[in-house]
């Protein structure tokens, strides 16, 4: 199973990946649009445009930095550079380490370092202005978002001595997990109080779309849960409690392009949120 699973991310297509982003975002829209948590007054088809969008430019970004990304790679398995390549470890717990530290660095510590930067926090505010949160929500970045964790994922690469088949079953087990926790799905407690020690729930992620702070600045992880646990930033607010948005913006615009493109650039929004 284990050499299936790494025969076949060493080769995945571009058509492949695409299926995966594209699947994931079917499979929990009809999940959400069935069993959802909160039953949203709005156009589910409009409202999905304007992340569609993102996603988009997301794609292109990330397709660009693609290249840099492979030569990164297979520079540190050439030349033995970074910590999985330094210590000798069986490739099922190189496998998992590198999974576990490609999410602390490409998604936790990102997330947490665009929430204490003002300059970065200004292109992180698109994603947190959505008031209507749902899986459409996980890949809605501004494009300049989308470039500083591009970078962040492939220093992480390099820091690691991540193998390309790794750092394929890393960005897919990404996309879908965002998804998910992006998903507006109702969750049994039992969900929570089992798997949710592992991965990133939706009623966990949620806490971090709340309006205000101190939610806003907890649960930062993505895939998995224990960053948040050992980190301290773990939040527990209950699901009828929080309400999405952000309070220094009009969140009346979420779904305007023009405003959210420039989001990042309006001297008149404020960054001590």
């Amino acid at each position: 199973m284990f050499e299936t699973i790494k025969a076949y991310f060493e080769t995945i297509s571009s058509l492949h990946r695409a299926l995966i982003l594209a699947s994931g975002i079917t499979f929990f829209w009809l999940v959400e649009s069935l069993i959802p948590l909160f039953k949203f007054q709005y156009s589910k088809t409009k409202h999905a445009a304007i992340n569609i969008f993102f996603t988009f430019t997301t794609i292109v970004i990330n397709f660009g930095f693609a290249f840099f990304m492979v030569k990164t790679s297979d520079w540190v398995v050439m030349n033995h550079f970074g910590l999985l390549q330094w210590f000798q470890l069986s490739p099922l717990t190189s496998a998992i380490l590198g999974l576990l530290l490609l999410d602390f660095i490409g998604a936790y510590l990102v997330h947490l370092i665009e929430h204490k930067v003002s300059f970065l926090w200004k292109f992180h505010m698109v994603h947190h202005a959505d008031t209507h949160v749902d899986t459409t929500t996980a890949n809605r970045h501004h494009p300049g978002e989308s470039i500083v964790r591009a970078v962040f994922a492939i220093f992480a690469v390099l820091l690691l001595g991540t193998p390309i088949w790794l750092v394929m079953l890393y960005q897919s087990l990404s996309v879908v997990l965002a998804q998910f926790n992006h998903a507006n799905i109702k969750i049994p407690k039992w969900f929570d109080q089992s798997f949710g020690w592992i991965i990133i729930s939706p009623n966990m992620h949620r806490v971090h779309h709340h309006l205000v702070r101190p939610q806003t600045d907890s649960n930062y992880g993505n895939i998995f849960s224990i960053w948040d646990r050992l980190l301290g930033t773990y939040n527990s607010t209950p699901m009828s409690e929080i309400t999405y948005g952000l309070d220094v913006l009009d969140n009346s615009k979420d779904e305007s392009l023009s405003y959210q493109l420039k989001v990042p650039f309006n001297k008149n929004i404020k960054t001590d949120y």
